[in-house]
C-alpha cells in the first residue's frame, strides 16, 4: 500500500531499464524471452509437418526454405535460447523439486547432474538415430 506524503499517494517511478538494475533481472527476462524463440520452433516444427503431409514436392520446399540464411541464423539462435533455457531449468529444479530419501535430501548437484546426464544420453541417442555417426 502507498504511503500518503502531503496528501497525495507515493507511486515508484517503473522506467524501461528496471532489468538492468541487477544482473539477477536481466537473467529472467532473458529466459523469458527465450520462449519466444522456442515457441517459435515449435512452429517452425509444425510447418515441416504439415508440409510432410501435403507431399515430396511441398516438403522439399520446406527443406529448401530451412537452408536460408535467415533460416539458419533463427535456428542457431533458438538452439541458444534452448540451451540456456534448458540450463536455468536445471539449475532451478532442486529447488522447485527437492527430493527427500529418507530424512535427508538429494543434493542440488546430484539432481541438476542427473538432468544433465539425462540431456546428454537422449541428445546422443537422437543423435544416432538421425544417422549423425
Amino acid at each position: 500500500m502507498a504511503e500518503e506524503m502531503n496528501g497525495k499517494p507515493y507511486v515508484r517511478p517503473i522506467t524501461s531499464e528496471w532489468i538492468f538494475r541487477h544482473p539477477r533481472y536481466l537473467r529472467y527476462m532473458t529466459r523469458e524471452f527465450s520462449c519466444l524463440f522456442i515457441g517459435g520452433y515449435t512452429l517452425l516444427l509444425i510447418a515441416g509437418l504439415k508440409s510432410l503431409s501435403e507431399g515430396r514436392a511441398a516438403y522439399d520446399a520446406f527443406l529448401e526454405a530451412l537452408k536460408s540464411p535467415a533460416s539458419i541464423v533463427f535456428q542457431v539462435v533458438a538452439l541458444a535460447f534452448a540451451a540456456y533455457h534448458s540450463v536455468t531449468w536445471f539449475a532451478l529444479t532442486p529447488k522447485a523439486l527437492p527430493l527427500q530419501l529418507g530424512e535427508e535430501f538429494v543434493s542440488d548437484g546430484a539432481i541438476s547432474g542427473a538432468h544433465y546426464v539425462v540431456w546428454a544420453v537422449l541428445s546422443l541417442g537422437i543423435w544416432v538415430l538421425a544417422g549423425a555417426f
